[in-house]
């Protein structure tokens, strides 16, 4: 899972890097909950939140079955 859950980060990780940002796997819980650190610029970004939900979640979601949801640690 920890394979598929990085190969999704990577299909949004261009959108991150255009806007000099990245995101970072840091665990995947039991209750199928993703974990990730947003970096760089999107650490201070005041539509973050936004991009976890439209961008990251939407595609972890979609691309590894059983995850719930992802949250910014």
């Amino acid at each position: 899972m920890h394979d598929q859950v990085e190969k999704a980060l990577d299909s949004v990780r261009p959108i991150l890097h255009a806007d000099g940002g990245d995101v970072e796997l840091v665990d995947i819980l039991k209750n199928g909950i993703v974990q990730v650190r947003l970096i760089g610029a999107c650490q201070t970004c005041a539509m973050a939140q936004m991009t976890l939900r439209n961008r990251i979640e939407y595609a972890v979601k979609k691309q590894v079955p059983g995850i719930k949801a992802v949250e910014a640690v």
